[in-house]
């Protein structure tokens, strides 16, 4: 078991326990997660809490570069079972919190923003990676860094694939709360999970499902957008760029990337 649950006065804590490969979101990981959240939802609590089990200071390193396609398929597909995890987190009609105690990375990042809110240690970084493997991020990922820190700031974090920093995540909006990582726990409980409890259920996943419906609404692009997205998309994961991000990866030595930003013309 990579997941384990409990709940305590009908909030449902969901750990990820395999600190030993910092977590990665491999298919399995995911798929325990989303199993997770469905039965959460199933046993009537009022509130999911994600947590992990750090391990040299991470939180979780994100997508499992092991279990990335080489055989020119999306990397990430709508079918994919991190994608599948991160609409689940989304749609859940209950508010997801994520507990956050150390570095998160790619895809990690991307599943905290997912979640309704962030609870973090002041030591706590966030870095969405992408560039770094040579990973052609989808449309609705980016819409959703997009909407939740301004197009700058996200430019910032996609761009230089650098990690920012608890106080930073906090100024732009990212994460709702830092504190001290001795008073995590404390924090989340007083000032998250109590008033969480005492109120209407029914109001709040009504609320939580608006802010869905409308958030989509705010990103509605023209089809004809999409598919010069996925032409685009489709150059860098078919390209040598993106074989060279993988294998470096698993070699562990920097990557020698050769791909032009030319190459991607022709798509347009």
């Amino acid at each position: 078991m990579l997941v384990n649950s409990i709940i305590k006065d009908r909030i449902c804590f969901v750990e990820m326990q395999n600190g030993a490969h910092f977590n990665c979101l491999s298919g399995d990981m995911c798929r325990e997660l989303t199993d997770a959240i469905r039965e959460a939802y199933k046993a009537e609590c009022v509130g999911i809490v994600l947590k992990a089990q750090s391990n040299k200071g991470v939180w979780s390193a994100g997508h499992d570069i092991r279990e990335l396609p080489q055989n020119g398929e999306d990397p990430l597909s709508y079918d994919v079972p991190m994608e599948r995890l991160l609409r689940c987190v989304q749609e859940v009609a209950i508010p997801v919190i994520a507990c956050v105690d150390g570095s998160v990375w790619g895809g990690a990042c991307d599943l905290c923003l997912s979640c309704d809110m962030i609870v973090s240690s002041d030591n706590a970084t966030f870095a969405i990676t992408p560039a770094k493997i040579g990973i052609p991020y989808n449309a609705s990922g980016i819409m959703h860094f997009i909407n939740q820190l301004g197009i700058n700031k996200a430019r910032e974090m996609f761009f230089l694939a650098t990690p920012i920093t608890a106080a930073d995540a906090l100024n732009v909006g990212l994460i709702n709360r830092v504190c001290k990582i001795e008073d995590l726990d404390r924090v989340l409980e007083e000032q998250f999970l109590v008033p969480l409890r005492r109120n209407s259920v029914m109001s709040v996943s009504a609320i939580k499902r608006q802010f869905r419906v409308l958030a989509k609404g705010m990103s509605a692009l023209p089809s004809e957008n999409f598919e010069k997205i996925n032409a685009l998309r489709t150059k860098v994961y078919e390209g040598a760029d993106y074989l060279e991000g993988i294998r470096s990866f698993l070699e562990k030595r920097t990557p020698q990337f050769s791909g032009k930003a030319s190459d991607l013309d022709s798509a347009e």
